[in-house]
């Protein structure tokens, strides 16, 4: 499942929900009018009822008939959808607008006056919506009972429904539009926070700020506290850890010079292949201690400076040249004076005097460092025109204990590429024709402002 922001999710959710909040809406809307319009059409019947049963009256000839038939014209007009009907006496009275049909009413016993609603098929395959009323005639007119009718087609209700229901829809999608602009507004502001949390951990993660800050909504505030008690229980878990790497190191100085006072006293007696050896194993722990504190720091975090790459590389050279590889190669430095990267010097040094030591053990006559800034990063390049290597094996010297031959100590690259990787930048390797190319990529320094 692809993932979702939650301001885009809980957008979606809202916009369903008031969706269907408004069909729903809807529909009960359309069936109140429905039912308020039916009661309306019970009461017109009603009326219209009263003034069919009050009309009757006897003809000359003694027989009983409609002589004051309600006003409505639509009673003469035939199949107009009104009708009535009286049943008396055996006969049948009904209105024009029945022409040759009768209301099929059903055979149900009415008490003196009382009215029953029915809704009775009709002619034309629909409904109507039927009142009827039995009533005990006067003495005057026969005291006989007669069971009188009106009736209404329920096609003109379903229309008015219809009618109702389409004038409903626009305002309705009016409604939901609004509705749901109105939840995404609600949302952005409501959710800002989260955003400021998100950036304010990039910027502790930059470098750019310590901590995020109390100053957030009481529903965020728990979330930015327990962030910032996190930083700084783990600071303090890289503190102690810079401590020990400090203690440990500092612990190894008075053996080192030991040894080394040592090599300096076999050599003073004739014996220089052991001063030799010795000085070699004590070179090699210094190496690892330094490195190991360049861990340290990199642990925490105290890698962020300015450095300008030129002098750096020109030092690392000068000091290369004096070692029995160095002084037999040409060295080309193509460093503009004004690129800088966002490190600190000694990190820098680190990290490209691994990479110019090991060029100079592998080039064959010359050794090229230059370097450029691409946008954001700069791109330093150390290119010796050695033999390469096997290129299934290029990505495993960047890890630790990794080494093309017997000569290296298999830390570099890897001290190299954690030192790029802790300010965002990387190391690239790749053979050329001939020679390796490392390009050590590190983020540019801030221009500073006039």
């Amino acid at each position: 499942m692809r993932r979702l922001s939650l301001r885009l999710r809980l957008a979606l959710a809202g916009a369903l929900a008031i969706v269907v909040a408004l069909v729903i809406a809807s529909i009960a809307l359309t069936a109140l009018f429905a039912a308020h319009v039916q009661r309306r059409a019970e009461a017109e019947l009603s009326v219209q009822l009263d003034q069919v049963v009050a009309g009757l009256g006897r003809n000359a000839d003694g027989t009983l008939e409609l002589q004051n038939p309600p006003a409505d014209p639509r009673f003469d007009q035939p199949l107009s959808g009104l009708y009535w009907q009286i049943v008396v006496e055996g006969a049948l009275l009904r209105s024009r607008s029945l022409w040759d049909h009768v209301l099929p009413l059903p055979p149900d016993e009415l008490p003196d006056g009382h009215v029953h609603i029915h809704i009775l098929p009709d002619q034309a395959d629909g409904s109507l919506l039927t009142l009827e009323r039995s009533v005990t005639l006067p003495p005057s007119l026969g005291s006989e009972r007669v069971r009188a009718a009106v009736a209404l087609t329920t096609a003109d209700l379903r229309q008015a429904r219809a009618d109702f229901l389409r004038d409903l829809v626009p305002y309705n999608v009016i409604l939901a539009i609004a509705l749901i602009v109105a939840g995404w507004v609600q949302l952005f502001f409501g959710l800002r926070p989260l955003a400021e949390v998100g950036k304010r951990v990039l910027a502790v993660r930059s470098g750019q700020q310590k901590r995020l800050g109390d100053d957030f909504p009481k529903e965020v505030l728990p979330l930015a506290i327990e962030v910032d008690a996190l930083i700084d229980a783990r600071e303090a878990e890289l503190e102690r850890a810079r401590r020990r790497a400090g203690d440990l190191a500092h612990g190894f100085k008075t053996p080192l010079q030991a040894l080394l006072g040592e090599a300096d006293r076999l050599r003073k007696n004739d014996q220089n292949e052991a001063a030799r050896a010795i000085e070699e194993i004590a070179d090699a722990m210094r190496r690892h201690v330094d490195r190991e504190l360049t861990r340290s720091r990199l642990a925490g975090g105290t890698t962020k400076g300015k450095a300008t790459v030129a002098p750096v590389a020109r030092n690392i050279v000068s000091v290369v040249r004096r070692t029995p590889d160095g002084s037999a190669l040409d060295w080309q430095i193509a460093v503009p004076e004004d690129v800088c990267v966002a490190l600190e010097a000694n990190d820098l040094t680190e990290a490209l005097g691994v990479l110019i030591e090991n060029a100079s053990r592998h080039a064959t006559s010359l050794v090229t460092i230059s370097a450029a800034r691409r946008h954001e990063m700069v791109e330093i390049d150390v290119l010796d025109d050695g033999p390469g290597m096997a290129e299934d094996r290029i990505d495993e010297f960047r890890l630790r204990g990794m080494r093309a031959d017997e000569s290296g100590h298999g830390l570099g690259l890897a001290i190299s590429t954690e030192i790029a990787q802790a300010v965002g930048g990387a190391l690239k390797i790749e053979n050329m024709s001939p020679g390796l190319r490392v390009t050590l990529q590190l983020p540019a320094a801030q221009r500073e402002q006039p």
